[in-house]
C-alpha cells in the first residue's frame, strides 16, 4: 500500500487523504482506549507522511491488542485484527 500511495499523483493522493486520515485517527482512538491514555488528535502533516502515520498506528493497534491479550491470558482479539485487516484491504482497493 505504501508503494502504491507513493505512485499516486498528488491530486489523487489528496482526494484519498481524508479517508486515510480517518483510519489513522480511528486507530489512534482505539489504541488510546485500549491503553487507558487520553485520546489526542493525530496531526495533519500532509499526504507525504500519511503512510508513515498509518504504519505507526497499525503497529500500535496490533501491539495494544497483543498487550491486552497478554494481561488477560487470552489470544489477541481476532475482532480487532480482523477489523484492521479489512480496513487496510478496503483502503488498498480504493487506491486504484
Amino acid at each position: 500500500m505504501v508503494q502504491r500511495w507513493r505512485q499516486l499523483p498528488l491530486d489523487r493522493a489528496l482526494s484519498y487523504a481524508g479517508r486515510v486520515r480517518a483510519l489513522v485517527q480511528s486507530l489512534a482512538d482505539e489504541v488510546a482506549a485500549a491503553t487507558g491514555v487520553p485520546a489526542s488528535v493525530v496531526p495533519d502533516c500532509g499526504p507525504a507522511t500519511l503512510m508513515d502515520q498509518l504504519s505507526v498506528m497499525v503497529y500500535d493497534a496490533s501491539a495494544a491488542a497483543a498487550s491486552g491479550a497478554a494481561t488477560t491470558s487470552k489470544p489477541p482479539s481476532t475482532a480487532v485484527t480482523t477489523s484492521l485487516a479489512q480496513d487496510l484491504a478496503s483502503l488498498r482497493r480504493e487506491l486504484r
